[in-house]
This record gives C-alpha cells, sequence and structure tokens, in this order.
C-alpha cells in the first residue's frame, strides 16, 4: 500500500507539472525592476511582454506548459501601443495567455484636471453660455498640444459642439461637383466667422462624409461652403454615396461643428488649440471639480504583427478592457467612406464606363481602412474572451490580414464610433475595390475565424456608416449566437468587391444571431447584409427585428431584414425570423436558395437566437433605445405578368431555380401561352424589378392597383381557411374609355348596391377574390380552400341567387381577351407551373 501511495504520489507531481506554467505578475504598485512574481510584480505589459519573449528566447524549461501574465485589477494608461511579434507566439502545448485578475483597464486616454468656471466674456462664445462654461488647459503632447475628436466625462461620451442642438440637423441647398462647394441654409443669428477647425458632417445614403470647411461665403440667407483637400475633391467627384437632392424626400442632412460659436447647450465642448483651452458646459449633474474628464490620445492599445512566414500564434487575452482610442485622420485629411467606414483615398466617375474585369462599370475607388484599437495581421489562435471594448473613436477589434483559427467569444462592444468587429482585407490601398481579391499566397486570407456570444451595442456612433461586425474577404468564417443593437448602419456586413466572379470567399456561416435596433441613421441597410460570391455558404437561424424610422433617410422605405447585395451567389438563406419578408436581391449570382425565412420559422429559432446562456449576464450593459419609432412593413398582394416571344418561355426546371433563388414558391408561378404570372409580396417588389429581367421577357407588367377586393372575414362574417389555393385569370376592358369607367364604378359600389354578389361569393366558400389593373388589362385571384376546385364552387354564386346571373351578363359588354385568346373567349386562365 505505502508503494502504492508513493506512486499516486509521484503522478500527482508529474500531473501537476504538467499543466503549471510559469506566472508573471503586474499590477498598479509593482516595478518594471522588479522580477515579475507574485510577491515582486512588475508595473506594466511591456515589461511582462518582455520577460515572456526572453524566456521563450532562451527556451527556459519554465515555458514549456505555458506562460501566463497576470494582470492585477486597475486602470493602466499606455503611451504607446502594446506590440506582439513573431517572438512572442506561443504554441499548442506552450500558449501565451494575458489574464486580469479583476477588473483591468488598458486606456490610451488622458486626465484632464483643473478645471475653473469661466468668468467674463470668451470671444467667439455665444451669450447664452457665458457663465455655463468651464474651462482646462489642455495636456501638453510634444511640440503641441493634444488633438482629439472625443471626450468622455464620467464615462459619458460628451458632444462637440455643433450647430444643431439635439439629433436635429439641417438640409443642403445644393452641390455643386464643378467648384467643390455646398450651400446650405443660414440659421438666425449663426455666426460662421471663426472657421478654425470648423467641419461639416453630411449624410449620404449607407455613409458620412467629414469635411474640413475652409471658406464659407454668406449670400443673402444661404452660405456657400468649400473644404480642404483632399476630400473636396473626393467628395465632388465620386458617384456613389453622394449628396442627394430631392424635393420629395428632402436633401442630404448636415450639421456643422468643431466652432466655439457652436458652444451652446449642456454637454458640449470645443477645443481652443489657439489659446489653449478646453471648454465644456457641465450638464445640471456634472461637479467639474469632481469629475473624471478623459481625452483620448493613442490610436492603437494593441498590435499583433506577425508575418506571412512568420505569425504570431496561441496568445489568449481574457478579461482585459480595452478603452479611450483616439482616431485624427477626418481632422487631418477629411473622411468620405465608400461603404462600411473604408474611406476612398481616390473616387471617380468614369467618363467612358467599363473596366477589363466589369464591363459596365462606372466608378473606380481605391480606399483605406481606419484604425482599430486592437489590430491583428497574420496570426493564428489567437482569442479574445470576456473581454471589453468601449469608450473608442474608431474600430474596437480588427482581425485585418493572414489571420486564422482565432476566436471572439464572450467579449463586450460598447460606446465605439466605428464597426466593433472587422475581419478580412477589404481591398489593399493599391488595388480598385471592384476587383476581385483572390490572392496566390492563400496564407493571406483570413480564413476559420470564430465569432460568438458578444453582446455589440451603441456602436457606429460617429462613422454612421460603419457596422456591427463587418467580414470582407474571408473562408470559412463563422458568426453565431452574437447580439447587436443600436447601430447606425447594417448589424452584420460579410463580403466585398461587388462581383459575381471567382475570389477568395467561400464556406461563410452566420447563424443564430440577433439583430434589432438598427438602421438608427442611414438607409440601404440590412440586418444582415452581403456582397459578391461565396459559394457553400449560409445564413440560418438568425432573428431580425426593429429597425429604426431614420429621420433623415433618402428613401424612406429602402429597408430590409435581409439583403443580398451585388454579385451575392451561391448561399443558402434559410429559417431565419423576421417580421415580414421584406428583403432586396440586388444585381445577385446564380445559385442563392432562400427557403422557410419570415414570421412563421419556428418559435424555438426564435428563441435560441443571440447570445446562450452562459454569455446572457452580459444584457445588463445594453443601453436604452432611441424613441424614434420602429418601421412596419405593409404587406400587399401584387402580381407580375411576363411576356415572352413565343419560343422563349422557360422551362419548369429555370423556374423552379429562380423561385429558390428569389425567396418565391414555385406554386405561387403561373403560365397560358407565351406568359407567367408570378402571385406575390409587395415587399418582394424592388428586388423582383431587377431579377426577372434575367428571364429575358419581351415584357414585364406589374400589378399593383387593387381596385376591388372581397374579403371572406368582412363580407361573410367568418375566419378565412388555414389554407388556400389561388386562381389566376386575366381578361381585358374593352377600348372605350367611357366604358371603362363605368366598369369600375360598379365595382367601386357593388358592396352597397349589389350585395348578392359577395352572397354569392360566401356560399361558393370564395376566401377571396381580389381585381387588378394595369392599362386596360385585368388580372383577377379567386382564392378557394386548398385541394377543392373551381368548377365545382363557382355554380354556388349563382344558385339562387338571380342577381349574380345579372351582375355577370352587365360585365360582359366591358370585357374582352387578351391578346392570344380564341373568338369569344374572355378570361384566361393561368396553370400552376408542374
Amino acid at each position: 500500500m505505502k508503494q502504492i501511495r508513493i506512486c499516486f504520489l509521484l503522478i500527482f507531481i508529474f500531473l501537476h507539472f504538467q499543466v503549471a506554467a510559469v506566472e508573471i505578475y503586474v499590477a498598479k504598485n509593482g516595478a518594471d525592476t522588479n522580477n515579475g512574481n507574485k510577491e515582486q510584480p512588475l508595473a506594466t505589459l511591456h515589461a511582462a511582454i518582455r520577460k515572456a519573449r526572453e524566456l521563450r528566447r532562451l527556451k527556459d524549461p519554465s515555458t514549456k506548459d505555458g506562460i501566463r501574465i497576470l494582470v492585477g485589477a486597475g486602470i493602466y494608461q499606455l503611451h504607446e501601443p502594446l506590440v506582439l511579434r513573431p517572438e512572442d507566439a506561443g504554441t499548442k502545448d506552450s500558449p501565451t495567455e494575458i489574464l486580469s485578475t479583476e477588473k483591468v483597464v488598458l486606456s490610451g486616454g488622458v486626465k484632464i484636471e483643473g478645471w475653473k468656471k469661466v468668468n467674463g466674456a470668451v470671444p467667439g462664445l455665444p451669450k447664452k453660455s457665458l457663465e455655463k462654461i468651464w474651462a482646462a488647459d489642455l495636456p501638453n503632447h510634444g511640440v503641441s498640444d493634444l488633438l482629439f475628436r472625443q471626450l468622455w466625462v464620467n464615462g459619458t461620451k460628451a458632444i462637440r459642439a455643433k450647430n444643431y442642438n439635439g439629433e436635429a440637423m439641417g438640409r443642403i441647398l445644393s452641390w455643386d461637383k464643378k467648384n467643390q462647394t455646398c450651400r446650405i441654409p443660414l440659421q438666425p443669428n449663426t455666426d460662421l466667422s471663426k472657421l478654425a477647425g470648423m467641419e461639416m458632417l453630411i449624410h449620404q445614403w449607407w455613409a458620412i462624409a467629414n469635411l474640413r470647411v475652409k471658406s464659407v461665403k454668406v449670400i443673402g440667407n444661404a452660405a456657400e461652403l468649400s473644404f480642404m483637400q483632399p476630400e473636396s475633391r473626393i467628395q465632388s467627384e465620386h458617384p456613389w454615396p453622394a449628396p442627394w437632392i430631392s424635393e420629395k424626400t428632402g436633401n442630404s442632412a448636415f450639421y456643422l461643428s468643431n466652432a466655439i460659436q457652436f458652444l451652446d447647450e449642456p454637454g458640449e465642448w470645443f477645443e481652443d488649440l489657439k489659446n489653449h483651452k478646453i471648454y465644456y458646459w457641465p450638464k445640471a449633474s456634472e461637479n467639474m471639480q469632481r469629475a473624471e474628464v478623459i481625452a483620448p490620445a493613442i490610436e492603437n492599445l494593441l498590435k499583433i504583427e506577425g508575418t506571412i512566414d512568420h505569425p504570431v500564434s496561441f496568445v489568449r487575452f481574457e478579461g482585459i478592457s480595452f478603452e479611450h482610442t483616439t482616431w485624427l485622420r477626418p481632422s487631418m485629411e477629411g473622411h468620405v467612406p465608400h461603404q462600411a467606414g473604408m474611406y476612398m483615398l481616390d473616387a471617380y466617375k468614369l467618363a467612358t464606363p467599363g473596366t477589363p474585369d466589369k464591363p459596365s462599370l462606372e466608378n473606380q475607388a481605391w480606399v483605406g481602412r481606419p484604425a482599430a484599437a486592437v489590430e491583428v495581421n497574420f496570426a493564428n489562435q489567437i482569442s479574445f474572451e470576456k473581454c471589453r471594448f468601449q469608450h473608442l473613436a474608431s474600430t474596437g477589434l480588427d482581425f485585418k490580414k493572414g489571420t486564422s483559427d482565432n476566436l471572439i467569444r464572450g467579449n463586450l462592444f460598447k460606446d465605439i464610433g466605428g464597426s466593433a468587429i472587422l475581419v478580412g482585407t477589404f481591398s489593399d490601398e493599391a488595388t480598385e475595390v471592384h476587383l476581385p481579391y483572390n490572392p496566390k499566397d492563400k496564407r493571406e486570407i483570413s480564413t476559420n475565424e470564430r465569432i460568438e456570444n458578444n453582446l455589440i451595442t451603441d456602436v457606429t456612433n460617429e462613422d454612421w456608416g460603419a457596422v456591427g461586425i463587418g467580414a470582407g474577404y474571408v473562408k470559412g468564417i463563422k458568426i453565431l449566437h452574437n447580439e447587436i443593437s443600436d447601430v447606425s448602419y447594417s448589424g452584420i456586413s460579410m463580403g466585398w468587391g461587388w462581383t459575381k466572379m471567382q475570389n477568395a470567399m467561400k464556406n461563410n456561416t452566420i447563424s443564430a444571431n440577433k439583430i434589432h435596433h438598427y438602421g438608427k441613421h442611414m438607409y440601404d441597410v440590412a440586418g444582415i447584409y452581403t456582397l459578391s460570391a461565396q459559394p457553400e455558404s449560409f445564413i440560418t437561424e438568425n432573428v431580425v427585428d426593429s429597425i429604426y424610422k431614420a429621420p433623415f433617410a433618402h428613401l424612406p422605405d429602402h429597408w430590409f431584414y435581409l439583403y443580398t447585395d451585388e454579385g451575392s451567389s451561391d448561399f443558402t438563406i434559410k429559417n431565419n425570423w423576421t417580421p415580414t419578408e421584406k428583403y432586396l436581391q440586388n444585381a445577385n449570382g446564380p445559385g442563392n436558395v432562400w427557403e422557410n425565412n419570415g414570421p412563421k420559422v419556428a418559435e424555438n429559432i426564435k428563441q435560441n437566437a443571440g447570445l446562450e446562456l452562459p454569455f446572457r449576464y452580459l444584457l445588463k450593459e445594453k443601453g436604452t433605445y432611441s424613441n424614434r419609432g420602429i418601421n412596419q412593413a405593409e404587406d400587399k398582394t401584387v402580381v407580375f405578368e411576363l411576356i415572352f416571344k413565343s419560343d422563349q418561355l422557360p422551362g419548369n426546371q429555370t423556374l423552379d431555380n429562380f423561385a429558390q433563388e428569389n425567396n418565391l414558391l414555385t406554386s405561387a408561378i403561373y403560365k397560358w401561352n407565351n406568359r407567367l404570372v408570378i402571385h406575390t409580396s409587395s415587399l418582394k417588389v424592388e428586388s423582383l424589378q431587377q431579377t426577372l429581367k434575367r428571364l429575358n421577357a419581351a415584357e414585364i407588367k406589374l400589378y399593383n392597383d387593387i381596385f376591388y377586393d372581397f374579403n371572406r372575414e368582412k363580407s361573410c362574417g367568418d375566419k378565412p381557411v388555414a389554407e388556400w389555393d389561388n386562381v389566376m385569370l386575366s381578361a381585358s376592358l374593352v377600348e372605350d374609355e367611357k366604358m371603362q369607367k363605368e366598369y369600375l364604378d360598379y365595382h367601386k359600389t357593388q358592396f352597397e348596391k349589389w350585395p348578392e354578389i359577395s352572397k354569392g361569393f360566401c356560399n361558393a366558400e370564395f376566401q377571396r377574390l381580389a381585381i387588378f389593373k394595369n392599362g386596360r388589362q385585368l388580372m383577377l385571384i379567386i382564392s378557394i380552400p386548398k385541394g377543392k376546385k373551381l368548377e365545382d364552387l363557382n355554380p354556388k354564386t349563382t344558385l339562387n341567387n338571380p342577381k349574380v346571373e345579372e351582375w355577370n351578363t352587365i360585365m360582359k359588354k366591358y370585357q374582352e381577351g387578351i391578346a392570344g385568346t380564341k373568338p369569344g373567349e374572355v378570361w384566361v386562365f393561368f396553370k400552376p407551373i408542374e
């Protein structure tokens, strides 16, 4: 027994040392001259990473089971980013872990202290602001004062002074592309004389632009603005997105910012670089003698920088909070985004459309990528778990290029100016954005990343055209069980390139995410948005709901739950719950399959979407939503008719494939002679007006004008049956316009003057009878209980009801057959395709 006990003891000791990673401690009371053990911790992560690097360089035996850097509670101010290089890579058996023991914040911010109330006048400050403003000296930043675009007071982002208060914005009057100027209305008592640092934010479809104001010329009740270069040229030359001019829906919205004359309400601030001061109007709840005021000083907190041959690998971060970063490009060069926050380095409309890759292309653009608090290049097996990314100027976490098999799980992304998460290449700066990316060395492609169970809320709050999660050219990505809310544009955007051609993307999955309260500012928007060909990719079991009524939308109805945009190909979109089937398929490629999406999706799918149970503690971090209202889509019946040349009617297999690719039921397609009819929802009109062109019909007609609608519940007093079949018929009205009007008048008054007609329809078990009109042609839909036949039910309309016979006789004189009918034939029946 003694020998057995000794044996077990030896096994225990052996196993203990097998899992005993070397530990390096960091604490606020530490010193970088210490040895880094628990009793003598280091003071900075810089020193801890260097110590770990030296242990690996020397192949110290203590690293056999890994290195754990344990960071004690506190706020660690960074003056430069932490950098992990190939020398810092771990292995599967010997990973490096950077872990918090309590709340740990890596901050790129600087505290602004010494606030004093301003007594007396300040040049340019509005009279209403006198005696309300506090001031402090600007932090020194080497040879100049610290320049910043964000300010946090007691953890809440303050407002950079602007000319419209709250969420109000103005509308531009015009945009002169040739002279690169913009006219805006001149507000009463507005002083635009102090220009130093003034900017204009303009709202353009799916993106905003930040333009530095160069000059202001007052012309009557308007002001003409010119702008700094290079953004002035790019803004005036690029066509997508461009300033919106519309009498119907209003011109592009705008506001001006960063001028002392705009500092006129609580919560606003202005940085006076000339006089080395920052001014702030505190809210009633804020005491500036005790307030914590932080300005951001550096753009990156952490950079993981491997190379294609020597990636950084097997590093894990847990429980670290990344906070207070800056992003100064808009202040230095302006910011004119193309899409998803990628800013244009050059962009213009082509005088003669067409490029070798894309014959119809009428514009070109080259883009850059905004800075991120955490940037990762050429790295694998990196994980961020239970971390926080908040109070950030631009992107939160960015896996840029050459990354694979990384994990982003259980993190909070909150109060971020740009996107929460970006992954994969979005065109290199030297590559035109429409060119497909498919590098020879596949190690460049971001592959097999996993983004799951993260809460993303209140992001894109400065760059309104950024997204919750943005994936560029990625392969094998899995975006699972995230909850995304309170974003200005789209929730998840996957793909780049606007191309049907083969590219780097393949085998991507977006599943079981919950996306809601999005589209806060921008339109041409969706909960889930895709671009370009992505074979073997899936969008399944997501819940998408509650899109805001954006106050300055260019096209108020141009919002969607799911949106497969240009070139999207080879997707399976299945079992996604949305309140209605308001989706857009714009210039899609082949191979998309839509199946069982909309409000009838199984309840368990709806319940399972979003954060899984172990991560739902994050939900306490959600804020309150805007009270601007939620869009509701009105679902109406419409009919498309396609008229073909006699020998070009598509076959049933072609139509079946078309139905799968366009979110249609095959049973909703009918044919007669050289014509097809598609019975569908008004929510699909925008998509079908584009995709139907692929069937090469000689003519496409839309019937969305219902002038007669019999409803069983309303007219018969009983509820319709659960399932019914639709019978499609068509005829024409006679050419005489007076007789056409008589026909329509009869139907307007039929329910009141001819109640027997409705009674006949009730007797015949008709569930609905709707008549559409397009020109002279009529399209009639009769809905009957599933499995029954019209020829059996129709005689019941006249049974003991002579008024119906009289009505039918009267109607005959107004109707005639459509082109292709036989002599004496009036109504023709469209038969369902088999």
